[in-house]
């Protein structure tokens, strides 16, 4: 048994066991697809947007991403093609129209934003049992809400 770690470098040691766990983690789960997953940047930048702030109309959405009226909406009217965003009529005043995104937009959008494969992670954590499942995730939601400088993280 190895000798006890004195108090002071404990949570070093564990810092340490924690940093060889996640780089492992991490290169087996690694997306390896490369940066061109399907949807361009200035694709990405409106979905962004749209995500963040919620429906907006082509006017502001142009003067956030920093386009021209025409560019932005030629954007969006791919996106909708796609089925990635909708457009609603403005209940109050129905010469308004927002665009939002659809189910299949946030989809593609965390598909995005994914560093994991999550594909490999799901066929991985259905060999998990489910006990083992919830202390992973449990202990990764205690170790992102003990981070003193990123208290904003879900």
């Amino acid at each position: 048994m190895p000798p006890a770690l004195p108090p002071d470098h404990l949570a070093d040691h564990l810092a340490d066991q924690v940093d060889e766990a996640f780089r492992a983690v991490y290169a087996a789960y690694h997306r390896r697809d490369g940066t061109d997953r399907g949807l361009s940047g200035a694709s990405r930048a409106t979905l962004t947007h749209l995500a963040l702030t919620g429906p907006v109309t082509v006017g502001e959405a142009s003067a956030h991403l920093d386009r021209a009226q025409s560019v932005t909406s030629e954007i969006l009217a791919q996106l909708e093609r796609n089925g990635l965003v909708e457009r609603r009529p403005d209940e109050q005043d129905r010469r308004r129209t927002y665009v939002w995104l659809t189910d299949a937009g946030r989809d593609a959008l965390r598909r995005e934003q994914s560093v994991l494969d999550l594909t490999l992670l799901a066929t991985a954590l259905e060999g998990v049992d489910e006990d083992a499942r919830g202390v992973v995730l449990t202990g990764l939601r205690t170790l992102l809400a003990a981070a003193p400088h990123r208290k904003d993280l879900p």
